[in-house]
């Protein structure tokens, strides 16, 4: 048994053990014909309601602007966000050779979501893991994706199955993790990056989403959720950085929410994880 499972109460039971055994884990999926992705990044977070769609969607254009050709994968079956966050509508289309065809942003972007393959965006998904589990590998093999020099993939909270999925089938190069400052929320990523670690994921690092508000009168920084000294103590304590810390903004988030995340001035936002992200390229 590995080191990495003892004490688990499902150790020598649960479905990653082989992948606890082995140093790289299991086989990864190769991409679809003809796609060339030459770094994937996870964004996760142990629960939602973090900003995880939100930092994932800044990210893909913060690294757009700079030049980079980037896709984003949402990932979050049961909750996808993505296609509201760049107001993309319709429903996606395959090419000649059966391959889904990634909607693009005005900036160039291209997105794959459950929510562009459904009639009406509203519909909830009521599917089992393995369907769920299912629909990411096609996300990775069956989307013509083309050249890309960075997939983000806007992962679900937690670490159930698609997680799991995620990390055993595509060859994710790097994680960042996202959380607010408030106690509970920093335990519960503690889950997620120790996932990672089990899967031999790195991670890259954390980004604390909300960490404060300024003041509109003297730009005084106001912390909404307290003191972050137990996030910041418990990601040194798994030996994993804060990359950025980002403010509730109300304009930028009313930008994300009513889809012109490319018209967020990204300037000052997420430089150290995007830097991060840059070199792995």
């Amino acid at each position: 048994m590995s080191s990495a499972c003892e004490g688990c109460p499902q150790a020598g039971g649960c479905n990653i053990q082989d992948s606890c055994e082995k140093k790289n884990g299991p086989a990864k999926l190769e991409p679809g014909q003809g796609n060339d992705i030459r770094c994937v990044i996870g964004i996760a977070s142990g629960k939602g309601g973090v900003g995880k769609t939100f930092v994932a969607s800044v990210l893909a254009h913060k690294l757009a602007s700079m030049g980079l050709r980037v896709g984003i994968m949402d990932a979050d079956i049961t909750g996808p966000s993505v296609p509201r966050a760049f107001g993309l509508k319709g429903m996606l289309e395959v090419d000649g050779n059966d391959r889904i065809v990634p909607v693009e942003t005005e900036g160039g972007i291209k997105a794959v979501s459950l929510n562009l393959l459904l009639e009406d965006e509203n519909s909830p998904v009521i599917w089992r893991g393995p369907v769920l589990s299912g629909l990411i590998r096609q996300f990775w093999t069956d989307v013509n994706w083309g050249t890309l020099d960075v997939l983000l993939i806007d992962m679900p909270p937690g670490t159930g199955d698609i997680p799991l999925t995620i990390f055993q089938s595509l060859p994710v190069d790097g994680l960042i993790l996202v959380s607010t400052p408030q106690e509970l929320v920093s335990m519960i990523v503690a889950k997620a990056g120790n996932m990672a670690s089990m899967m031999n994921v790195p991670v890259l690092g954390l980004v604390e989403n909300m960490a404060y508000v300024k003041c509109p009168h003297c730009d005084e920084r106001i912390s909404l959720f307290g003191d972050d000294k137990v996030l910041v103590e418990e990601a040194q304590n798994m030996g994993i950085r804060v990359l950025d810390k980002l403010p509730l903004d109300p304009a930028v988030t009313a930008l994300v929410d009513s889809g012109r995340t490319e018209d967020v001035d990204v300037s000052g936002l997420l430089d150290e994880a995007s830097e991060s992200v840059k070199a792995l390229l």
